[in-house]
């Protein structure tokens, strides 16, 4: 798995893209998608954020933060633009960073973006096995999409 600055510095095209696409309502915005105790999916939006070359976010006590704990794949998909259909998707394994320090970082970066923090958040970091972008040239509705695709070494 690898760090959000080792796909960057692999794929600068793709990973310029999915910080557009992360950022393009001004704070970090997707829906996570983790897997339940009886293996089935669960969907959620939240707002993850780069810092430091690394891709976090900050959870709450909620089920999702539960799931994480417990198993930690993942599937992070950004928000759909307004005029065109693209996506961007990363998938791996998140773990709790019991750090204060980079929990502190992350909550400075969320705030410093307009988000609200509570105290009872912790952070995750979001380990990153694959990463898939695709690219509707033609705009909504236009088919076929050009797919890149992004797998950690």
């Amino acid at each position: 798995m690898a760090t959000w600055n080792e796909f960057e510095n692999d794929a600068p095209d793709i990973a310029a893209a999915g910080r557009q696409m992360l950022y393009q309502f001004g704070v970090g915005l997707a829906f996570l998608a983790t897997l339940r105790k009886d293996g089935a999916p669960r969907l959620h939006p939240i707002c993850p954020t780069i810092v430091d070359g690394h891709l976090y976010a900050l959870i709450g006590p909620t089920p999702k933060r539960a799931d994480l704990r417990r198993d930690g794949r993942y599937a992070l998909h950004t928000f759909p633009p307004a005029d065109v259909d693209d996506e961007f998707l990363v998938m791996g394994r998140a773990t709790f960073i019991d750090s204060t320090a980079v929990a502190g970082k992350v909550r400075a970066d969320l705030v410093g973006r307009g988000m609200t923090s509570t105290n009872d958040e912790l952070a995750f970091e979001f380990h990153i096995e694959s990463v898939m972008r695709a690219k509707y040239p033609g705009g909504h509705g236009t088919w076929p999409p050009k797919y890149s695709i992004w797998k950690s070494r």
